[in-house]
């Protein structure tokens, strides 16, 4: 176990420093000045050199290796720059809306739990009968839909034409009806399938027909044998699935106008604020690199033959 979780820290640490030279270079590479958006060009008329004035304040002027390791080593520090456009540190500006985030997801988590688990267990439990038919549809209809136009559909129904949810901001819980149905049932699809499938696989290996043979109930095979064996391919998705509520939830929060990490980082591209756009990439790369660790070692702690193969043995 210790092995398995030294190797996946050096492959964690090598993974930000790649992710950190990509960034870097694609964000000087990507069109637009941010000096002149910040200066607001288009607005105000201003000269050439208040531009250039600017930008060697700004500490853009030198050349991209040197503006690099700058900021590489900063970042050793933890200090992910200050934003262009608040002039606050892009550390406090992450985490003033990480919470919001936080919540949504785990809201959603929530809700891909309620819809993801029965239908699954009971597909899987009855196969071929009605349950698992229905079942198969909505997951069908869950993944083909995309999450925008669910959450358009969601606004149009229960914002716009019943007026029971609101359809913008936070402030409460009714605030997260929306956007949480939003990601947790598009999620879900994916999740039945994969429960359904899991659980049939478990159901048929010779140890659940030898505990059978030998007279134990179905419940107790259901529940203590088969969902134990069936769990390794869920926990890996579940740790992706995780990441990519986090880093994913883009869409979501902007169509909602739900003041989390997506909605900003939204703007923080419409204002070319580098700083903000470079922290968030790795920001968010960090933690979805640390959920994939966490899960490997717990699946491997779960499952032995796994931290066997990965430890070499």
């Amino acid at each position: 176990m210790i092995q398995l979780l030294g190797k996946r820290l050096i492959e964690f640490f090598l993974f930000i420093f790649i992710l950190s030279l990509i960034s870097f270079a694609g964000i000087k590479l990507a069109p637009g000045d941010a000096v002149r958006q910040l200066l607001r060009v288009d607005d105000v008329a201003v000269t050439n050199e208040q531009v250039e004035i600017q930008r060697q304040i700004m500490g853009l002027n030198e050349p991209i290796i040197v503006q690099y390791w700058e900021w590489l080593s900063k970042f050793i520090r933890l200090d992910l720059g200050t934003s262009y456009m608040t002039h606050r540190p892009v550390t406090e500006e992450i985490w003033t809306r990480m919470p919001a985030t936080l919540l949504l997801t785990f809201t959603s988590i929530v809700v891909l739990i309620a819809v993801a688990v029965p239908l699954g267990a009971c597909s899987a439990l009855y196969p071929k009968k009605w349950i698992d038919r229905v079942s198969r549809v909505l997951a069908i209809m869950g993944a083909s839909i995309p999450s925008f136009w669910l959450g358009l559909l969601l606004i149009e129904g229960f914002s716009v034409r019943w007026s029971i949810f609101p359809s913008m901001g936070n402030g409460t819980l009714m605030h997260l009806v929306l956007p949480s149905l939003t990601l947790g049932l598009t999620m879900a699809a994916v999740y039945v399938r994969l429960i359904r499938s899991s659980l049939l696989n478990s159901l048929s290996q010779d140890f659940i027909l030898g505990a059978r043979s030998r007279g134990i109930g179905r419940k107790r095979i259901f529940w203590l044998h088969a969902c134990r064996h069936s769990l390794t391919p869920v926990m890996t998705m579940f740790g992706i699935s995780v990441g990519s509520l986090l880093g994913g939830s883009v869409v979501v929060e902007t169509i909602f106008a739900y003041p989390g990490l997506g909605k900003f980082i939204v703007e923080a591209i419409h204002n070319r604020d580098y700083p903000i756009i470079q922290g968030y990439i790795l920001f968010m790369g960090a933690i979805i690199m640390l959920l994939h660790v966490v899960t490997d070692v717990t699946v491997g702690y779960a499952n032995p033959e796994i931290r066997l193969k990965e430890g070499g043995h």
